[in-house]
């Protein structure tokens, strides 16, 4: 019998003991999953037809004896809450969402209370007592109305226990403990109406206090019958976590004194190949996992995956998990909870109330939605593909519309999808209405999904997980009209959504199995692949998400975290029990999220290491390259030598040949690929935008005085117009921007300071009896460059910020928002000159006086930088030389050496040998 499935082994027992009343007996599972295996495993004892047995699971067979439905979690949050509301002082009462964050833990606690069938009086007033004991420290005339309030509440939990209870009763609806209590209380009753029946209990291993009372008492009935699944090797020893409830029953159990203990085996001791592999994160589990699948199929490309179960400890690694799977892998059953807080459509419904809560706490009036709101639903996979707003998405970012109107909005995008429109039709008509939209939302996005792939089903079962959760909102609300706050709704949902998991649908007889932990329950698998075994994640560890603290749940006999640890223990062993083939994973990373220490389970493995187990332990780490990084080289070819051709032929700026010198690599995205930033929404306003906005307000100021010379007076008019011109070339490169809050605001007031203070020095200028004539403002300037080196004549272009004739000199300057000091614009030796980035602001200047010269008809030439975080020292101008004092009058000799170094610059660019090369 060894390696018989345990599933196979009961089939065999229902065909050998019950062949002739199998119609009348009634087989009891762990969980619902195990029936089709079942069934299954029936069809392979039998030749011709039978009627089959019954198969239930534990749930359906107490709600049978109970004559009770279960409720749903977030139904029975909505049906305490109207009890709470009948029994609490109106003065006391909680908003939903506050009593939400407590009324889990206490419906949890009442569920354990009767599951174990406990005085539920008792228990809870142990609970106030235990309260008072630590408040006696407290004088009378210390107690404040808070901590009155504190032990009022602890004395309501009976009273709380007592009404629920009844307003379920009343209603033929209950929790699981519930349900459990009165199945016992109708167990003589039940017992008497099935004296035709037999009931088969197989799989079990911990059972509630509940469920032993009423397995015992139809098992001395003689109307049942129980076979557990145990093994040897965790029976016989007392210290086993494995072993634990198993060993208590065969020892407790009347029946037991007499009867023998059916069945213990003896499987986990053969032969088992056992491989412990750890890897960082949890990527790397998924890799490995669909790696060991692939190898499987390779070994043999014919056999079937039925008899190979993927286990994750940990939900969230199912997404990486199926990009992992190699696409050989066919036929394939998920049958686990996905948790809520990962689903790609719950992701985008608190998106939605986000932006809606926002728009509506913002301005109701105007529902004034945020950009960030707006673009993060644009731009959801789920929005994206189906919305066709890639053009709106563009203006909003191109506008820089940080705020924009809900009517705004609409205008901006023309022919609206059905899809748009759901999203965001305004949320002002209450809650139902607010979900009834959500619902058809969610409709709309699943029809725009098909069944094409694997990946379009598994969205379209997370999309209908929460549509299922919006419409159980909708049919509560109707009946709790009172609850109809906006706010409110997104703390129910968030408080509700956890309760959601989605539910995958697949073919549980073929391919390969991908589950939980529970859900292994009773089955058995060859090959056995487990996720996740680290402390914390496998066994989940020690939650105390309880009211009752730990000694009392022991005093009173409810199951610690010892009893939960035991149930994993047994889960995880039960897996490995008839397996051949055993692949432990594990995170080796100790810190992180979903990090922690390799789990207890691979030690226990090690230490108490069977004869018959080869167990080998490995780490698999991502393969490093040698070297971190490999700089990048192009090589110009034919096109890109076309390319610089047009370049030249167009002009080459100073900034083209300042930022090849900083980046060959930055040259040739910007330059040659013509590849530009990607336009975003500036909502702060950043240093090159802020430095246009100078710029353009100077411009604007000067543009009269072009031609001439300026005065006093001159000045004395622009320092009136500042403000007006600020805000008015704001508006013109900032756009749709918001200039009135904030950094923005301060950065409005810089540009009005930075102005003012320019006007201040050249007002100070003028009365110290400098003549200054605006020649150019902002003009683009050419010069074309031939010298007999290069491979064919390059035109210099660029854009000057002022040209002026100062007291007979030639001044040509650039304006420079940050900060510059003299040394930048000093040139000690020309050697090297277009090697370094340092010097760009001389290879800038230089060019625009090359660019100037033949305009300047011979009169002297200056050039250099007006810095505006540095006004204080003026006109910084172009010097070689540091010992020589004065401004350097650009003359021959200098633009001589200049040009030497601009040709041996743009011979390297132009040479077709000379590959474009990274800096690093």
């Amino acid at each position: 019998m060894i390696n018989t499935s345990f599933l196979d082994k009961i089939a065999q027992v229902l065909i050998e003991n019950h062949s002739d009343k199998l119609s009348n007996t009634i087989v009891v599972l762990p969980n619902k999953r195990a029936k089709i295996f079942l069934i299954e495993a029936l069809k392979k004892q039998v030749d011709g037809n039978i009627l089959s047995p019954e198969i239930i699971s534990i749930e359906d067979f107490i709600q049978d004896i109970a004559g009770i439905r279960t409720v749903d979690p977030i139904e029975l949050l909505f049906e305490f809450y109207d009890v709470y509301l009948s029994v609490t002082e109106k003065t006391n009462q909680q908003s939903f969402e506050l009593f939400a964050n407590w009324a889990k833990t206490l419906l949890q606690d009442f569920n354990e209370i009767d599951r174990y069938l406990l005085d539920p009086s008792y228990v809870l007033s142990y609970l106030k007592d235990i309260e008072d004991i630590k408040k006696w420290g407290v004088e009378v005339e210390n107690k404040t109305q808070l901590l009155e309030n504190y032990i009022d509440f602890w004395k309501l939990l009976p009273n709380y226990y007592q009404t629920l209870y009844a307003h379920l009763l009343k209603k033929g609806i209950g929790y699981q403990g519930l349900i459990y209590r009165e199945a016992v209380g109708n167990l003589e009753h039940f017992s008497k109406s099935i004296t035709d029946k037999n009931y088969v209990f197989a799989g079990f291993n911990a059972l509630n206090a509940s469920e032993e009372k009423i397995i015992q008492h139809l098992i001395a009935a003689d109307q049942a019958k129980i076979y557990w699944d145990a093994d040897q090797t965790f029976l016989n020893d007392p210290y086993h976590d494995a072993g634990l409830f198993v060993r208590r029953f065969k020892k407790g159990w009347k029946e037991y004194k007499s009867n023998p203990f059916e069945w213990i085996v003896d499987d986990f001791s053969q032969t088992k190949n056992i491989q412990v592999i750890g890897t960082p994160k949890t990527i790397g589990q998924a890799k490995i996992a669909g790696g060991i699948v692939e190898s499987i199929i390779n070994e043999n490309p014919n056999a079937t995956l039925d008899k190979v179960a993927i286990v994750l400890g940990e939900e969230n690694l199912l997404v990486p998990l199926l990009y992992s799977l190699p696409s050989t892998v066919g036929a394939l059953n998920i049958t686990m909870g996905y948790p809520s807080k990962n689903n790609p459509a719950q992701i985008l419904i608190a998106k939605l109330f986000k932006m809606h809560t926002n728009a509506l706490a913002r301005n109701a009036k105007n529902y004034v939605l945020y950009y960030k709101d707006v673009l993060d639903i644009l731009t959801h996979p789920l929005v994206e593909p189906y919305a066709q707003t890639s053009s709106l998405v563009n203006v909003i970012n191109k506008n820089n519309y940080t705020f924009i109107t809900h009517h705004k909005l609409m205008e901006l995008n023309v022919n609206p999808t059905d899809l748009f429109l759901l999203l965001f039709q305004k949320w002002e008509n209450g809650s139902i209405a607010v979900l009834q939209t959500v619902s058809k939302l969610l409709l709309t996005i699943k029809e725009n999904l098909s069944n094409d792939s694997e990946e379009e089903k598994i969205t379209k079962a997370f999309v209908f997980s929460i549509f299922k959760v919006i419409n159980k909102l909708i049919n509560y609300y109707s009946q709790h009209e009172h609850i109809d706050k906006i706010e409110t709704l997104y703390a129910i949902y968030k408080q509700v959504i956890d309760l959601a998991e989605v539910s995958f649908e697949g073919e549980p007889l073929n391919g390969l199995q991908i589950m939980g932990v529970l859900e292994s329950r009773v089955l058995d698998f060859d090959t056995v692949i487990v996720t996740s075994m680290n402390e914390g994640k496998f066994p989940a560890g020690k939650s105390q998400n309880s009211f009752i603290p730990y000694d009392v749940k022991r005093e009173l006999g409810l199951p610690t975290f010892k009893e939960k640890d035991a149930i994993y223990t047994y889960h995880f062993y039960h897996l490995l029990q008839r397996a051949k083939n055993i692949y432990l994973l594990y995170n080796t990373e100790s810190e992180g999220l979903d990090a922690g220490e390799k789990s207890r389970f691979i030690t226990q493995l090690e230490v108490e290491k069977q004869a018959k187990h080869t167990l080998t332990h490995e780490i698999y780490n991502a393969v490093l390259p040698e070297t971190a990084y490999v700089p990048m080289v192009i090589e110009k070819s034919e096109s890109v030598m076309m390319r610089l051709k047009e370049i030249a032929d167009v002009g080459f700026s100073p900034s083209a040949l300042t930022s090849y010198i900083r980046n060959p690599i930055q040259f040739y995205f910007q330059k040659i690929l013509r590849i530009r930033e990607v336009e975003e929404v500036e909502e702060n306003i950043a240093l090159n935008t802020l430095g246009t906005i100078i710029h353009e307000t100077l411009k604007s100021l000067y543009d009269s005085f072009v031609g001439r010379f300026i005065s006093e007076s001159d000045i004395q008019n622009c320092f009136k117009q500042i403000d007006d011109e600020v805000l008015k070339q704001f508006k013109l490169v900032y756009k749709e921007g918001e200039i009135k809050k904030g950094r923005n605001l301060l950065a409005f007031e810089v540009a009005k300071r930075n102005v003012s203070n320019f006007l201040k020095v050249e007002l100070e200028s003028i009365k110290a009896g400098d003549a200054i004539k605006i020649l150019a403002l902002e003009e683009t300037f050419q010069r074309t460059l031939n010298h007999p080196t290069l491979p064919f004549p390059v035109l210099i272009k660029g854009n000057v910020d002022r040209i002026e004739e100062r007291n007979g000199v030639i001044r040509i300057i650039d304006y420079k928002t940050g900060k510059v000091e003299k040394s930048s614009v000093m040139l000690k030796t020309w050697k090297g000159l277009t090697e370094e980035i340092k010097n760009d602001k001389i290879i800038q200047v230089l060019a625009y006086a090359y660019m100037y010269e033949t305009e300047a008809k011979s009169k002297p030439i200056e050039a250099g930088i007006i810095s505006f975080k540095n006004l204080k020292s003026g006109f910084l101008p172009f010097n070689f030389k540091e010992e020589k004092e004065g401004n350097v009058i650009i003359n021959e000799e200098v633009m001589t050496n200049y040009l030497e170094q601009i040709v041996l610059l743009l011979n390297e660019i132009l040479d077709v040998s000379i590959p474009f090369e990274e800096k690093v």
